[in-house]
């Protein structure tokens, strides 16, 4: 049987880093075995808010990736006003952090590119791609979002060619997701986003979310949608059932590894662990906060200036090998979500690298949500509410008790389901 080709539309691609590159990365690394051959498009010149050279070496060496040059007014941006660069990270200022030069930048950027920054690549993209089909035989296009303006070049695609397949890949919903309020939208913009959002819903062939909350609200809007969450890759480690074997920390060391915004600022979980440090001698004596990635300076700046000052290690940005390095050495892991009802479905991709380790996971979040029932079905840690106090000071010293007997035991059940080999199988059953 012959082996059918996926031309994959993706913004990030390795060097980039963070957790959106991975998706399809890890996807195309093993869709060969289940009888695809994966194709890249992607930026020449990207303007990347991380980059990531240690995600190279997951890249196929016989995989054909197709680069053609984009344009971005990040630079603009940028000069207007420095914080601007959060903006590649879909990160910026909120209530009295806005300065006049951030509340100008976000209306700029909510109104005059829709639906992001990087649909200046849509056209050209279109214009290339229209010959680049007309002359190979692509069974299915794929295109993955954030930005979701890559979501406009499927559209127009599909319109072209009705009869190849379109997946439209939401990594983050589109007019749902938490910062999409704070863009200062005009009635107009407003519209035109949901318009645009409508279009992909009713146009895609499938609509695939990364969580069952996402998935089922897309469905709500019309669009056939699935759910691939997620994973963590097993080939990360040499050890069979997780990420890599953990080396007991001589601290009891609470980690944060990735972005931290002012939007998913867990501020009840730092008054606790003040409280902790200030009122329980034994645990000031052992305790560590870590930080691996980028943590916002006000939110860091606060933290600072609290009695939490001297148990901080800020490790800044590191590789992927070196950031699963640090969550194995770590007693507990920390995730964060946007606060609000609407982002319940949110499935930060790094829970399932966490899951990987077999720590114990803190999360936080709205009630109900995606990542609480994983952590029950995992039993790998608790969710908890931002109105959430002492049931939080109640798990941590818990735990903490737990890890000073030497029982604070790893655990790594039911998480086979969320391997990538496993969950690229599953998509290639849906292709």
């Amino acid at each position: 049987m012959p082996e059918k080709k996926i031309l994959i539309i993706t913004y990030y691609w390795p060097p980039a880093g963070g957790p959106g590159v991975q998706r399809w990365l890890k996807f195309a690394k093993y869709l060969p075995e289940f009888g695809w051959k994966p194709i890249i498009f992607t930026p020449e010149n990207p303007s990347y808010p991380l980059i990531d050279e240690s995600l190279m070496k997951d890249v196929p060496k016989d995989l054909e990736i197709i680069k053609t040059k984009i344009w971005e007014p990040y630079q603009l941006a940028e000069k207007l006003n420095k914080s601007n660069k959060k903006f590649k990270a879909g990160q910026f200022d909120v209530g009295n952090n806005q300065s006049w030069k951030s509340k100008l930048s976000i209306w700029v950027r909510g109104n005059f590119f829709i639906p992001d920054a990087r649909v200046f690549w849509v056209n050209p993209s279109v214009k290339f791609l229209e010959q680049y089909l007309k002359i190979n035989n692509i069974d299915v296009v794929v295109t993955s979002g954030p930005p979701h303006s890559l979501h406009l070049i499927g559209l127009n695609l599909k319109k072209k060619f009705p009869n190849v397949k379109w997946i439209a890949d939401f990594r983050d919903p589109w007019t749902e997701i938490s910062y999409y309020k704070h863009l200062k939208l005009t009635n107009k913009s407003d519209k035109k986003h949901r318009q645009l959002e409508s279009e992909v819903f009713q146009n895609a062939d499938i609509t695939l979310a990364t969580s069952y909350t996402d998935a089922e609200n897309f469905r709500k809007n019309r669009a056939n949608a699935v759910c691939i969450t997620n994973g963590f890759d097993e080939s990360d480690s040499s050890n069979s059932q997780t990420l890599k074997p953990s080396n007991s920390p001589t601290k009891f060391t609470l980690s944060y590894i990735g972005v931290l915004e002012q939007l998913r600022n867990p501020e009840n979980l730092w008054k606790a662990l003040d409280d902790l440090v200030k009122t329980n001698n034994d645990f000031a004596k052992n305790f560590k906060l870590k930080f691996v990635g980028r943590i916002d300076d006000k939110i860091l700046n606060s933290i600072e200036n609290s009695s939490l000052k001297n148990y901080i290690e800020n490790l800044g940005y590191l590789s992927h090998e070196k950031a699963i390095d640090e969550m194995s050495n770590s007693s507990i892991l920390l995730i964060t979500n946007f606060p609000n009802e609407s982002s319940k479905g949110i499935i930060p991709g790094k829970i399932f690298e966490y899951l990987a380790t077999g720590k114990q996971i803190i999360s936080f979040g709205p009630h109900d949500a995606d990542v609480s029932k994983i952590l029950d079905e995992t039993d790998a840690g608790k969710h908890f509410g931002y109105q959430d106090s002492e049931t939080i000071k109640q798990f941590i010293l818990e735990k903490f008790e737990l890890w000073k007997a030497g029982n604070l035991l790893e655990n790594t059940r039911n998480i086979k389901q969320f391997s990538r080999k496993n969950l690229t199988k599953t998509l290639a059953e849906i292709l």
